[in-house]
């Protein structure tokens, strides 16, 4: 049989102008060696003239569909993601051409935007397999749309606190003129609490600080902080309804409110006399401390009796 050669192009450019993997390019040389289409010389590829030859069948591409390469470039990934993808039982390419390429269909291109989409806020790839869905109906291509845009929000809804948690550290590290990384962590962990005196950290001494970290751990802070801020709006609603300070109403709260400052303090009457420092020196901003004005205000006179029927007055003693 007589061959007429056409010279196609050398090995090395081959590899240059068709990046495809090493065993796959190997399958397509032995199929043709193998059929007696191809010989070589002098590293170089000649096919038979004549019918349909291997590189013909490599280079058809199905109308309707797109190589590796091609989605790569269109999504903005490297051919090695989608290859990827593709083990990991992600994205598989909906076709391999005669030549056992990897072929791509738009459709392909929407469920890769899902998976990306997923991985930028994110999810891991395990996760994302459990969440893509099937795209066969308008149904189906809408609550994936909805899927993706619900933790769109969620993500935009943390990234917006993290923010928020940033800024506000940046202006405590400003307002404390000092590197104090204990302090800094300690309204880093406020912050996350959704603490709204986090601020009031930087104005505590190491002591005090210290005592807070060995009587309190995360939830039992937050804890705390809550029944703080309900006793506050409990002085300020007895205020203003004119609830007498030796009324009933009014000494039970003072127990409830004392009870509160032993749980702090733990009996360190150290403690107490650097909460009323600490009350009186504090620099506040002036919404919050007209607020704890008038609760302190109603607070003082409660305590002032209730101290007087135990015939005791803690404030007085020296501290140890």
């Amino acid at each position: 049989m007589r061959r007429t050669a056409i010279k196609v192009l050398g090995e090395k450019q081959f590899e240059a102008e068709h990046p495809v993997c090493g065993d796959f390019k190997e399958k397509i040389f032995a199929s043709a060696l193998k059929r007696g289409l191809l010989v070589t010389q002098r590293n170089e590829l000649y096919f038979q003239s004549g019918g349909k030859t291997e590189m013909e069948k490599y280079r058809a591409i199905p109308e309707g569909y797109m190589t590796v390469g091609e989605a790569a470039k269109r999504m903005g990934v490297t051919v090695r993601t989608l290859q990827h993808y593709d083990r990991e039982g992600l994205l598989s390419p909906s076709a391999l051409s005669e030549g056992g390429r990897r072929l791509y269909t738009d459709k392909d291109i929407v469920k890769l935007h899902q998976i990306l989409s997923l991985k930028n806020l994110g999810f891991s790839l395990d996760d994302i397999k459990n969440r893509l869905i099937s795209l066969d109906t308008p149904a189906e291509v809408a609550e994936a749309l909805e899927d993706q845009a619900s933790a769109v929000r969620n993500k935009i809804e943390e990234l917006s606190e993290s923010l928020r948690e940033l800024e506000a550290l940046r202006e405590e590290v400003l307002q404390m003129q000092s590197v104090d990384f204990k302090k800094y962590a300690d309204i880093i962990v406020n912050l996350r609490m959704k603490n709204e005196f986090y601020w009031l950290i930087k104005h505590f001494d190491d002591q005090m600080l210290d005592h807070i970290r060995g009587r309190f751990d995360k939830d039992s802070g937050q804890a705390f902080m809550d029944r703080f801020i309900k006793l506050q709006d409990r002085a300020l609603q007895l205020r203003n309804a004119g609830s007498p300070a030796d009324s009933e109403e009014g000494q039970k709260f003072a127990k409830d409110y004392w009870d509160m400052i032993t749980e702090f303090t733990g009996g360190d009457m150290s403690m107490l006399s650097k909460l009323v420092e600490f009350g009186q020196t504090v620099n506040t901003n002036p919404k919050w401390k007209e607020k704890q004005e008038a609760a302190n205000g109603y607070i003082e006179q409660v305590l002032d009796v209730y101290f007087s029927g135990l015939g005791t007055d803690p404030f007085g003693e020296e501290a140890p």
